[in-house]
């Protein structure tokens, strides 16, 4: 922050420099005009700065929140086949796999959403419950030569993609914009707004509804890139329809459809 400060300062800095050299060596006329040339200049780079950090700020959430959509789906996707692949293990440890996968869908789905949503991170349980159900199924035996041997290799492929899957998810509960970004949205939004004021502008009447109108939209935007900066929760949140789905997946499987 100190550094975009020193920045702004030295910005500030050589426009009152450059101003007051041009005015000793090229002479020029005043300007203070709320439609003269200093205020068209500056509210056009200023309303294109501030349209360009807004497409940035809504851009980057919204490839976000479809990349977690699309890591979601693959996490589910990988579970179910996990529940496939364990109904080649013996009857006694496919009965417990497969438990121990639906379990897990289920606390991801109930207590997992919340937590990613509220304070954007993980839970340790979910890793707990992951690394157990891996460790479990590497313990068994083989109790039927290579086609048992070939099962457990199965679900523990499975499993990796679902471990893979979730550290990706875990990656992308941490994903927000820059903050930067988001103030200089919200810095120009508001500079946007006022700026004919400060220009000297004193709109009466009918006037006002233009410019009301223009505020009331500005700020509505500003704040759709605050709600949206989230990828599992505000507007564009990621819920868990995916992992909602293959309980039905698993009893379908199950049944042995």
């Amino acid at each position: 922050m100190p550094v975009y400060l020193f920045a702004a300062a030295c910005a500030v800095a050589v426009v009152v420099i450059a101003s007051r050299l041009l005015r000793r060596t090229r002479g020029g006329t005043d300007d203070d005009a709320p439609d003269g040339a200093t205020n068209g200049h500056a509210g056009s780079m200023l309303s294109a700065l501030f349209l360009l950090a807004f497409a940035i700020a809504v851009v980057v959430p919204w490839t976000n929140a479809d990349a977690a959509r699309s890591n979601t789906n693959a996490e589910a996707q990988a579970l179910v086949e996990t529940y496939w692949a364990a109904g080649r293990l013996d009857p006694a440890d496919a009965t417990r796999t497969r438990a121990e996968v639906a379990d897990y869908a289920t606390f991801v789905r109930r207590t997992e959403w919340p937590l990613m949503r509220d304070h954007r991170r993980l839970s340790t349980d979910g890793w707990a419950r992951l690394d157990r159900l891996r460790r479990e199924t590497m313990a068994v035996p083989f109790k039927d030569g290579t086609e048992s041997a070939d099962a457990r290799t199965t679900v523990l492929n499975h499993l990796t993609e679902v471990s893979a899957a979730r550290h990706q998810r875990a990656t992308d509960a941490r994903a927000h914009p820059p903050t930067g970004l988001l103030i200089i949205t919200l810095l120009t939004g508001l500079v946007v707004i006022v700026l004919p004021l400060l220009a000297g502008a004193r709109p009466r009447g009918w006037a006002l509804l233009p410019l009301g109108l223009m505020a009331a939209l500005l700020a509505v935007g500003i704040y759709l890139t605050v709600d949206i900066s989230h990828v599992f929760s505000g507007a564009i949140a990621v819920h868990p329809d995916a992992f909602s789905s293959v309980s039905a997946e698993f009893t379908r499987i199950g049944q042995g459809g």
